[in-house]
């Protein structure tokens, strides 16, 4: 048993031998293969540290240098780096972003971010410059790297012209960012048309900038960019049905500022198919919606060119009785002196001129009032009124409302007049032209002259006429008065005769011819009775002739006739319509007798 092991040991120990033998050579095969590497390597380093040319397969940011020298390598880099161009587009699409369609990317060339060909030649020696100062060993470490998997050297920021990357940034910037357009709408002769917003955007230039320098040092070619949205106005049916709806209205005057108010159209649609339209557009898409569109007649700019340009008509009266009464007509006139109407508004004399008290400045004046004459605060106010009515009918406005003296007044036309009251009857009248009007009153020398200006459209002119229906005489009255002498007469009411008038507009042409003659109105003037205040009957005395006693009475005074029949209208008139007092209307006493005021009255 012993012996067996021992033996086996003596095996083991011979075996060991053996192997140690026959590992020798394959060490020694290797350290001469190390060796020849090494030394194979340290040549290769040693021919790499003695080239004048860049090593095979060297490249810049892409182009191929390998083998040429510096020289040769600035003229290659100078011929194809500045003409590269960079496609730049935002990571984000303008399908999700709300862009316009088809909302891309910019472009931009090395050369543009300073990389010109000037800095090529630099560029080539900078980079032979770092394959020369490279490490003894890591020479051949580089040449092998080259020559297995290609050799990439990228653009550094030392090989442009910093300002120039800079504007060159800062423009591609601006050629990338889009602003956002608000969804608007534009009115047409009978469609609507609705632009939908579209998105806009905006790239930071810090980040542009390192994605082009990363560009540049990789040779890469296409460069994407992150950029922010910046939202658009979105547009509103309803508000665009709110600004178009509704009805047309022409350019006017603004009275509050005497300025002139723009015109506005006048739209129709249906806004549920519009919204409809809209949401299915594309951003910055336009849509036609039908419409029924009504367009103004007078823009602002037309009316700024004819406003109160044409003097349309004016009437003249005189002013007579008390100073009271003709403070009173100027107050008034001045009171709507310089009113302005636009097309279809309406003039209210008692609105304009307001209640007549003393607080105004009104004085007591001859009125009418339940038939009698008496002196009232605003007596002769209806001067005015009644010279601007006829002033209206001369410039053929529409008159809305208008009432006859309760007797014919002496300052005007039978007929054409318009008794006022506060609280009672006014006068009103239309514009009934498609321009606004200017009332213009002026006192002056004992006349009071209304004319209303406006702008004039055709040749047509108007001149008034009256018929006299009928006429209703006055009687005189008498009345015993004991505080008079015996046989004593005096006049307590002035006389009045009645009439019935009926008053013709009539139209004439440019070449006056007659084209209409239409009843305007017909005036009811009542008469009213002379009253004489007579002093009691004298004493009888005994007469030798036998004749009867008392004093016969004085006859009665007399109007002269007044003319009957209608007027036949034959030419226009021309130049103001003044009114003089006339013969067939007696004028009212300067100083009436005092009697009891029981309004309603006739100022």
């Amino acid at each position: 048993m012993g012996q067996q092991t021992n033996e086996v040991k003596a095996a083991a120990s011979a075996g060991a031998r053996v192997k140690k033998a026959s590992a020798a050579p394959v060490l020694a095969a290797l350290a001469l293969t190390a060796a020849i590497m090494a030394a194979g390597y340290a040549g290769l380093c040693a021919w790499a540290g003695s080239r004048t040319t860049f090593y095979p397969k060297e490249t810049i940011s892409g182009v191929n240098v390998g083998g040429l020298t510096v020289e040769q390598a600035g003229q290659v880099l100078a011929g194809s780096l500045p003409g590269r161009t960079l496609s730049v587009s935002p990571i984000q699409t303008a399908e999700e972003e709300g862009w316009l369609p088809g909302a891309g990317g910019a472009s931009i060339t090395l050369g543009e971010l300073g990389y010109t060909a000037e800095r090529c030649p630099g560029i080539a020696q900078r980079y032979f410059d770092q394959q020369a100062a490279a490490p003894f060993l890591s020479r051949g470490a580089r040449v092998l790297s080259i020559l297995t998997d290609g050799g990439e050297d990228g653009l550094a920021p030392q090989d442009r012209d910093e300002a120039v990357f800079q504007e060159g940034v800062a423009a591609l910037a601006e050629a990338l960012a889009l602003d956002p357009a608000d969804g608007s709408f534009t009115v047409l002769e009978d469609e609507i048309l609705l632009t939908k917003e579209a998105n806009g955007r905006s790239v930071g230039q810090e980040g542009l900038a390192l994605a082009l320098e990363s560009a540049a040092a990789s040779g890469g070619t296409e460069v994407w960019v992150d950029v922010t949205t910046q939202a658009a106005q979105p547009l509103s049916i309803q508000a665009v049905h709110e600004a178009v709806s509704g009805e047309m209205e022409n350019a006017r005057y603004d009275k509050e500022t005497g300025g002139i108010l723009p015109e506005k159209r006048g739209a129709s649609f249906d806004t549920v198919s519009a919204q409809r339209l809209l949401t299915a557009a594309a951003p910055g898409e336009t849509v036609s919606v039908p419409a029924d569109i009504q367009e103004p007649e007078i823009t602002a700019e037309e009316l700024k060119s004819v406003l109160f340009r044409d003097l349309l008509g004016e009437c003249t009266t005189h002013v007579g009785g008390t100073a009271a009464r003709v403070s009173n007509v100027k107050l008034a006139s001045a009171a709507f002196d310089g009113t302005v109407m636009n097309s279809g508004d309406l003039f209210s004399y008692n609105e304009t001129v307001g209640q007549r008290t003393e607080a105004k400045g009104y004085k007591a004046a001859p009125a009418y009032v339940q038939g009698e004459t008496v002196d009232e605060i605003g007596g002769g106010v209806c001067q005015p009124s009644s010279t601007l009515y006829y002033a209206c009918l001369l410039s053929n406005m529409e008159i809305t409302e208008r009432y006859a003296h309760r007797y014919i007044p002496a300052y005007i036309t039978r007929g054409m007049d318009a008794t006022v009251s506060w609280g009672g009857p006014d006068y009103k009248f239309t514009n009934n032209t498609k321009y606004p009007i200017k009332i213009v009153a002026k006192y002056d020398k004992a006349y009071l002259t209304v004319q209303l200006w406006g702008t004039k459209t055709d040749d047509l002119s108007v001149k008034m006429t009256y018929e006299t229906l009928s006429t209703t005489p006055f009687e005189e009255v008498e009345q015993l008065d004991p505080s008079l002498a015996p046989g004593q007469r005096q006049v307590k009411v002035t006389p009045y005769t009645g009439y019935r008038v009926k008053t013709y507009r009539n139209l004439f042409d440019g070449s006056g011819n007659l084209i209409s003659s239409d009843v305007e109105d017909t005036s009811d003037y009542k008469h009213r009775d002379r009253l004489v205040l007579v002093g009691p009957p004298k004493e009888e005395a005994p007469e030798a002739s036998g004749t009867a006693p008392g004093i016969p009475a004085a006859p009665p005074e007399q109007e002269p006739a007044p003319p009957s029949g209608a007027q036949e209208p034959s030419v226009p008139a021309t130049g103001p319509a003044e009114i003089p007092a006339g013969p067939e209307t007696p004028v009212e006493p300067a100083e009436p007798p005092a009697i009891v005021v029981i309004p309603p009255s006739e100022e």
